[in-house]
Formats: C-alpha cells, structure tokens, sequence
C-alpha cells in the first residue's frame, strides 16, 4: 500500500506538554530548490521529558529541527516552545522522525522553568 502516511495525525501539543525544549542551533531555512529563504530553521535538544511511554523509556536527549516560518533568533540554551499554527509529521523508515513547522516559538521565561 501507498501514501498511508498522509492519514496519520500527530498531535504536537499532546507530544509536548510534558517536555522542555533547548536551542541548540539557529539557521535560516531555505528552500531546497530556490534557495529562497523561508524563515528559520531551529534545533532543539529534549531536556526534560515526563511523558508516560510504558517500558519504553523517554525521549530525553533527543535532537529535532523546528522550521519557524518568520526569521527568528533565539539564544543557544534557551528554552522555547512553538507557537500559532503548528504543523507536525513523522517520518522516516522507522517512523522516529520529527519534522515541525511553526508560525514563531515562545521563549520559555525563568517563573515556567521551574
């Protein structure tokens, strides 16, 4: 069978809400073929997660980019969050591939931290 998975939704909000994201790296996001920049491309790191996977352990540590579609510039170490509409897809031949699309990310302030 083909094309199947266009039919499954990932829910980021519920993937997210009990984690914490930190910068890592900040570059533009391009299109591939025009090279036209489209925004920015920001990668995060997992430093916290208390997602109840079962025996499965958790997914602390784990890097993923987040294409912002406006240039934005937070700062390496700080804690962010995606904003407005949020697209999200997994992909990959293992299906353990992360790829999500924001309006802009929200800096996670010291008080939200904790």
């Amino acid at each position: 069978m083909k094309n199947l998975g266009q039919f499954i939704m990932f829910k980021f909000t519920e993937f997210a809400k009990d984690k914490k994201f930190m910068v890592t790296e900040v570059s533009p996001w391009q299109d591939f073929k025009t090279k036209e920049v489209l925004g920015s491309a920001v990668t995060v790191v997992i430093i916290e997660d208390n997602t109840e996977y079962g025996k499965q352990g958790n997914n602390m540590y784990e890097k993923f980019k987040i294409k912002v579609r406006k240039q934005v510039n937070p700062s390496v170490n700080s804690l962010i969050m995606p904003t407005g509409e949020v697209e999200a897809t997994v992909y990959g031949d293992y299906r353990n591939m992360l790829s999500v699309t924001c309006d802009d990310i929200r800096i996670i302030n010291d008080k939200e931290k904790k």
